[in-house]
Order: C-alpha cells, then structure tokens, then sequence
C-alpha cells in the first residue's frame, strides 16, 4: 500500500516535467506545420487570420468554464490598451514569424526561440522593470547570457560550414530535398533577421503581460480578447495584401489542418499547460525547457525533410541554449538572494 502511494506520488511530482515535454513538442509541431503550409502555397497572412480566429474559439471555452465566476471588469480604456497590446505584439510578431518562416528552415525557427528569454530580460532592463548589477554574479551571468545568446543566433544566420545529415541519405539525395526547403543565401539572412526581430517584439509583448494581469487578472479572459484582436487585425491586414478569394479558402487539405492546430494546439492546451506549470514550478523551471523543442524540430525535420545541419547551426544553436542557461542562471541566484535579504530583514525585526 505504502509502494503504490510513493509510486502516486512520484506520478504527481512528475506532471509538471512531463507537461513541458508536452508545450516544447507542441511547439516544435507549431514550427514544423508553419513552414510546411508555407511551402504549400498557402498565404503568411492567411494562415495567421485563421490560426488566431481558432485559437480564439479554443480558449472561450477556458474563459467561460474556469473564470465564470470572476468579477473584473472592463473598461473603454482598458479594452483600448488590450487591442494596441495585441497590434504591436501578438500581430505583428506572428505575422513576421510565418513570413520569415518562408527563407528559414523549421530548426532555425525553434532555435530562434531560445533567444526569447534573454530578449525579454534586455527589453525588461530596457523599461526598467528588472534591475541588475556588474557587481553581483547574478548581474554578470545575465550579461554573459546575453552576449553569448546573441552572438549564437548570428552564428546560426550567417555562418554555414560543412553539413551533415541525421539521416543516412546519399548526398545528392539529401541536398535535394533540403533545397525543396530552403532559400537562397540572401533571402536565408532575411529570414532569419526577420525571425529574431519576430522574437524581440514577442518579448516586448511578454513584458507588457505583468501590467495587463495586474489591471485585468482573468488571464484566460486577457489571452482570448488579445487573440480576438488580433484575429480581427490580422483579417484586415491580410485582406488589404491578399484581396484573391480563393487564397483565403479553406479546403479539407494540410493547410486547415496547420492552422487547426497552430491555434487549437499550441496557442489553448500548450498555454494552458504552460500556466499550470508555472504556477507549479515557477517561470524558471518552463524556461529551461525551451532547448527540448530544437531538439524536437531538427529531428523531426531530419526524418520528414531530409534537413542538413551545417556546422555553423550546430555552434549556433549550442550559443543559444548556453546563453540561455547562463541568464536563467543569473535570475536564480539573483531570487535566492532577494530571499536571503528578505529572510535576514524578517530575521532583525
């Protein structure tokens, strides 16, 4: 009896790892079915009128049910900051994504990715939301972790390198389906500035989160009206670039099936996982699973696609989980010492 409940027990300590295996797998799919549909022919900015419009429908249900009884209120003022939140963050960023996504490949999407923390701190530190200092350890990892972040993810976009194959394909036959899949050298660089700049306001809109759940605290609320919005932003805006009807028609074929789980998939049972396990383990512990998902997307595009990995993404992306870790690291100990000093002040008083 002891045996099964320790078994139990250790199943329950276990729900939030398994849970953010779940989001980064969820997430290197988004990557993947992004870039696919894209090389289907399907307009960037349709795909992303859609995947908002069902990401929509899949979180009303998580406000209605689990916020019913929530009793904050919206103002004119307050709906007005939402929608400018939603233009100048979700919108625009996921549109520059699936753009880019078009000139990069679905690794360099998800190794993108781990460059968010690191441009959340500096965008932070850029509004004077989070402090640091060169004299703490704290302050100096996140420098380091910035730097060596950065430095990575320009590695990744301008350095190629010999290449190498996960699967053993001849080369011809690697080389040419991995052409089907990627870019010219000129249109590659675009796309990855594209993506970087896509992850820099998607981390502008992350920092902006703290002062919205603060005036509106239904969070499931908050993510399904700046998913409206932008769902409405996103029509408009693709509407005024892709006036064809037949673009924006949705046939029972890959491309539904992209934007049915980009928005249903990823943006409401991923972000409902992923708040659940912050509120279980904190945002430090989802953060340092964000690596899973390259590893996730490479090998997924090295069976599905025949992917080459050049040396020069290999050192790149190495770059960006280090400088990744290293900020993380810095956040940690900068919280045991806050917790120190809080504990030292309960401690004198």
């Amino acid at each position: 009896m002891a045996k099964s409940f320790d078994i139990v027990k250790m199943l329950g300590e276990k729900k939030p790892y398994l849970a953010m295996i779940l989001v980064q797998l969820a997430y290197a799919g988004m990557a993947l079915f992004s870039k696919t549909a894209m090389a289907k022919g399907m307009n960037p900015f349709v795909f992303v009128a859609y995947r908002q419009a069902f990401a929509t429908l899949a979180l009303l249900p998580f406000a209605l049910i689990l916020e019913r009884k929530s009793g904050d209120q919206l103002s004119y003022s307050l709906l007005w900051k939402i929608f400018l939140v939603s233009l100048f963050g979700i919108t625009l960023s996921l549109n520059l994504y699936v753009y880019a996504i078009n000139y990069v490949s679905a690794t360099f999407g998800s190794a993108s990715n781990n460059s968010v923390p690191v441009f959340t701190f500096v965008v932070a530190v850029g509004l004077r939301i989070e402090k640091f200092s060169i004299r703490e350890w704290s302050g100096i990892l996140k420098i380091v972790g910035t730097v060596v972040s950065f430095s990575g993810a320009m590695v990744f976009a301008f350095v190629k390198g010999p290449q190498f194959s996960i699967v053993n394909l001849s080369e011809e036959k690697a080389m040419s389906n991995h052409g089907n899949y990627i870019s010219s050298k000129e249109k590659w660089i675009q796309g990855c500035l594209l993506m970087l700049l896509s992850n820099v306001i998607w981390a502008s809109w992350l920092v902006m989160q703290a002062p919205l759940v603060k005036m509106y605290p239904a969070k499931f609320r908050l993510t399904m009206l700046q998913c409206l919005f932008s769902c409405i932003q996103s029509t408009v805006w693709g509407m005024a670039l892709q006036r064809d009807i037949s673009s924006w028609k949705l046939t029972w074929d890959f491309n539904l099936l992209s934007v049915i789980y980009c928005g249903v998939v990823v943006t409401g049972l991923s972000y409902w996982l992923f708040l659940w396990a912050v509120e279980s383990k904190g945002p430090l512990f989802t953060a340092a699973f964000t690596p899973l998902q390259l590893i996730f997307t490479a090998i997924f595009s090295a069976f599905l696609w025949n992917e080459m990995l050049h040396l020069g993404s290999i050192c790149g992306s190495m770059l960006l989980i280090v400088g990744l870790y290293c900020v993380l690291w810095g956040k940690k100990k900068q919280v045991k010492s806050e917790d120190d000093k809080a504990t030292m002040n309960e401690t004198n008083v």
